[in-house]
C-alpha cells in the first residue's frame, strides 16, 4: 500500500490522543506520540506520508507483520459466525488454538489456560506455582521484564518495578548470567555458568528452599537486553529446581513463536519448564491474547481442586481465531525458518560487520530475529553509552540515536543502552538489508559521544 499524505486527519487524531488518551510508562506532558496512518507487511506510515521499517515489531509482537490478509480474514470470518462468548463453554477457536500451542509447545505442557496478554499470564503461573507447592516465595532475575500488573512488575527485575514495589510481593531477586557484564568476575561463558549456577543455589539455601514456590526465568531476557544464557544454564536451573521441589516457570512472551529461529527459545536450549507463559507472537498481537501452558503434574492438581482464578475474556474467539490463523501462517510460510536462516546468514554477519566499524558498539548478541547492540562510550571500560535509567539530559545521547533512526527510515526499540533489532520474523532480506543500511547511519551519530 502506497501511504497517501493527509496531515489535517492526522493532527485531529494526534489532538485527539493528546486530549484524553493516557499512555502507559510516560510522563503525560513529556511525549510526543506519532500519529499512525496505517501499516502493512514489515512497514507504517505517517500522516505525513513518511514510512519506516519497524525494526520493533509493534512492542515485539508482530511476528508475521502487520495486515497478513489471511489473519484478517480469519478475524472477519470468526465475527461472522461468532464474535464471542463466555470462557467455560467449548468454542472450536479456542480449541483448536490451544491444540495447535500444545503441539508446539516443549514436553507435557500440553494444557493451554488463556489470558488477554503476558502480564496477567504470569500472574497466574505464578499463582498456579504458589498453589501447587503450598509455598509463597517467587525467585526472579534482575535484568528481567515479565509485566505491568502488580504481581508481574514486582516480579520483574528494572526500574519499572521501583515505584510499585513495597517489598511485600514475596519476590526475591538473584543474578542471571550475564558475561559482558558479569556480577561474577567471569572471563568465560563457563565460569559464567557455573558460578551464576552457584549463586542461585545460594540465594535458596538462604531463603529457605522450602519456602521458595518458584523460580521464573525469561529463557532470553528481552527488553532487558537479549542476554542469551550460556550453554548448560537453563539446564542447571532445571535441576536445581527438581533438587527442592520448585516450580520452573519460562516466561516466553516475547522470545515465543519463531522470534529464535524455533517456535519457543526453550527448544534451542532443550529444557522443559512446569510452567510457560506466552502472548505477543501467538497470533503477532492482531487481537489481544496470551496464556499458560501447564504439564502434566501442575494441571493434575487442578484435576479435582477448582482453580481459582479465570477472566472474562479467556480464550477470546476472535483472539484464538487469530492464533490459528497465525500459527497455520507461520507453518506454511516457513516463517520460523525465516527467522533461523536470516538471523544466521543476514543479521549475525551484518551486525557483527557494524560492529566492528561503529566506535559506540560494545557488543553484538541475539539468535534468530532476536538481536541487541549494546551502546557503550569506551569499548575497553564497557562504560554505557548512557547511566543506567538514565532520563532527561543524561539520556541525550540515546536520544539522538533514536531521531536518528528515525530520520533514516527505521522505527528503533531501545532500552537504556540498547538497541534491539526485532522485525517481522518474515522479513525478507531486501527489508532487512534495508533496515541494516539505515541502522548504519544511525550508529555514526552513537559514535559521536563514543
Amino acid at each position: 500500500m502506497t501511504p497517501q499524505p493527509n496531515p489535517e486527519v492526522g493532527a485531529a487524531v494526534k489532538a485527539a490522543d493528546r486530549a484524553h488518551v493516557f499512555h502507559s510508562w510516560s510522563a503525560q506532558e513529556l511525549i510526543d506520540p506519532l500519529a499512525v496512518a496505517g501499516a502493512e507487511g514489515s512497514y507504517f506510515w505517517d500522516y505525513d506520508g513518511r514510512r519506516y521499517l519497524d525494526f520493533t515489531s509493534g512492542l515485539v509482537f508482530t511476528n508475521i507483520g502487520y495486515q497478513h490478509p489471511k489473519v484478517v480474514a480469519a478475524i472477519q470470518e470468526q465475527a461472522a459466525r461468532m464474535t464471542t462468548f463466555a470462557p467455560a463453554f467449548a468454542v472450536e477457536a479456542r480449541s483448536e488454538a490451544a491444540r495447535l500451542i500444545a503441539e508446539r509447545t516443549p514436553g507435557d505442557l500440553d494444557k493451554i489456560f488463556f489470558t488477554n496478554g503476558g502480564a496477567d499470564a504470569v500472574e497466574h503461573a505464578v499463582r498456579m506455582a504458589r498453589l501447587h507447592t503450598g509455598r509463597a516465595k517467587v525467585l526472579s532475575a534482575y535484568r528481567s521484564y515479565h509485566g505491568g500488573t502488580q504481581q508481574a512488575v514486582n516480579i520483574t527485575g528494572d526500574p519499572r518495578r521501583w515505584a510499585s514495589d513495597s517489598a511485600a510481593a514475596g519476590v526475591v531477586h538473584f543474578w542471571a548470567p550475564f558475561l559482558y557484564r558479569s556480577r561474577f568476575y567471569a572471563e568465560t561463558e563457563e565460569q559464567e555458568c557455573a558460578r551464576a549456577l552457584e549463586h542461585l543455589e545460594t540465594t535458596i539455601a538462604f531463603e529457605g528452599p522450602s519456602t521458595v514456590a518458584a523460580i521464573i526465568l525469561e529463557t532470553i531476557p528481552g527488553t532487558a537486553g537479549i542476554m542469551i544464557p550460556p550453554p548448560g544454564y537453563l539446564a542447571g536451573v532445571r535441576e536445581i529446581c527438581d533438587k527442592y521441589g520448585i516450580v520452573f516457570i519460562l516466561d516466553e512472551v516475547m522470545a515465543g513463536f519463531g522470534r529464535t529461529g524455533e517456535w519457543f527459545a526453550a527448544d534451542l536450549f532443550d529444557v522443559t519448564p512446569d510452567l510457560m507463559t506466552f502472548a505477543k507472537g501467538v497470533n503477532s498481537g492482531y487481537v489481544p491474547l496470551g496464556g499458560v501452558a501447564i504439564s502434566g503434574a501442575i494441571a493434575e492438581t487442578f484435576g479435582k481442586r477448582p482453580y481459582p482464578g479465570g477472566l472474562t475474556y479467556s480464550g477470546h474467539p476472535l483472539a484464538c481465531a487469530a492464533a490459528v490463523a497465525t500459527i497455520e501462517v507461520m507453518a506454511e510460510e516457513g516463517v520460523v525458518e525465516n527467522a533461523a536462516r536470516l538471523g544466521t546468514e543476514v543479521l549475525a554477519p551484518a551486525l557483527h560487520e557494524l560492529a566492528a566499524r561503529h566506535p559506540s558498539v560494545g557488543e553484538v548478541r541475539g539468535v534468530g530475529m532476536f538481536w541487541a547492540l549494546e551502546l557503550v562510550r569506551n569499548r575497553e571500560t564497557r562504560e554505557p553509552l548512557v547511566p543506567y535509567n538514565a532520563t532527561g539530559e543524561a539520556n541525550a545521547p540515546m536520544a539522538a540515536f533514536a531521531s536518528a533512526a528515525k530520520a533514516s527510515g527505521i522505527w528503533p526499540f531501545i532500552n537504556m543502552s540498547r538497541t534491539h533489532v526485532v522485525p517481522p520474523c518474515n522479513v525478507n532480506e531486501a527489508e532487512l538489508k534495508e533496515g541494516l543500511a539505515a541502522l548504519d547511519a544511525a550508529l555514526a551519530v552513537a559514535d559521536e559521544y563514543a
